[in-house]
């Protein structure tokens, strides 16, 4: 922990710029953490292939994320009725149901100690161990993109926003639902979600640091709100098929009931600590007065960081 605090100072210091712009965006705990792994982009040792290797996974980790996530953002927007699928019925209800599955049951194989040591393989040579969050964030993607490109639509419309205001309100509330996933991501850390710990690491030749258990940011209010953000984008759609009724129903109860997994997993890694946490922190729904007290709290670290500018510079 030392070592990672020394680095980070020592970014700090090359880069102020950098480390004002993520604290700001990330708080003082993910800032200086992301900046370390951004600076050793651009000062990594020797090693041609190696780094070739880390800027094409990354190439490939990041383009494929961007898609499956544009894809969703835009099914899902439409009701599942635009796609690029076009299988014939009755065989688009098998195949629109194993697109809706595969991704699941592979989300969860992949988090199992088999899956792990899988991930561990994939890589080149050695680099499998380094690359496994990337190579995850990969076969993710690649997952959820075949979801929401390829399903094919029933064609049938239940509901849609009228037009004008009653749209504008509906296409707000799903853009909310879609920062508050964002956010809870920036909070659980970024660079594991989105696949870039691992080709970084591999850039920067360094073991990959895993972000500690969060507790910060929207994990104050519940222990679970990324699925429970991801949830809420399920629902928030401004079109209504029984296409996105089908996607809704299945991935809210495996948001719900996936995270036990994951839970288990954090009681072996962090014990005690994760038993405390997980006693004072709801799982999905948020106490009002927990709201409160991190609305407080997040006032209270704006006055002080305030304070601190101004004493800077008076």
């Amino acid at each position: 922990m030392q070592r990672q605090d020394d680095t980070a100072g020592a970014v700090a210091r090359e880069l102020p710029w950098l480390l004002r712009v993520l604290e700001r965006m990330l708080g003082r705990t993910h800032g200086p953490r992301l900046a370390t792994l951004i600076d050793g982009l651009f000062t990594p040792p020797p090693g041609s292939r190696r780094i070739a290797l880390g800027w094409l996974y990354g190439l490939v980790c990041h383009s494929l994320f961007s898609l499956a996530v544009a894809a969703m953002i835009l099914a899902m927007y439409f009701g599942m009725s635009e796609s690029f699928g076009a299988v014939p019925y009755p065989w688009a209800i098998l195949v629109n149901a194993l697109l809706l599955i595969q991704f699941p049951l592979t989300h969860s194989v992949l988090l199992t100690p088999a899956g792990r040591r899988l991930l561990g393989r994939l890589g080149p040579g050695d680099t499998g161990p380094i690359l496994s969050t990337t190579s995850y964030a990969i076969i993710a993607s690649a997952q959820l993109l075949a979801l929401f490109a390829l399903w094919t639509p029933s064609g049938v419309v239940w509901w849609r926003a009228p037009e004008g205001w009653p749209l504008y309100a509906h296409t707000g509330l799903y853009a909310l639902t879609w920062l508050i996933l964002i956010k809870a991501t920036f909070d659980a850390g970024a660079e594991v979600q989105a696949g870039a710990l691992g080709w970084m690491s591999l850039v920067k030749k360094v073991r990959p640091v895993f972000p500690d258990m969060p507790t910060t940011g929207l994990f104050r209010v519940i222990r679970q709100p990324i699925y429970v953000a991801f949830a809420l984008t399920l629902w928030a759609t401004p079109m209504w098929t029984p296409d996105q009724l089908a996607v809704a129903l299945t991935y809210t109860a495996y948001c719900l009931l996936a995270p036990r997994l994951k839970e288990r997993r954090f009681e072996r890694q962090y014990g005690e600590r994760f038993l405390t946490y997980r006693r004072k922190t709801p799982y999905a729904l948020p106490r009002l007065g927990d709201l409160a007290r991190a609305a407080r709290r997040r006032r209270e670290a704006a006055d002080a960081s305030l304070n601190e500018t101004t004493d800077k510079n008076p």
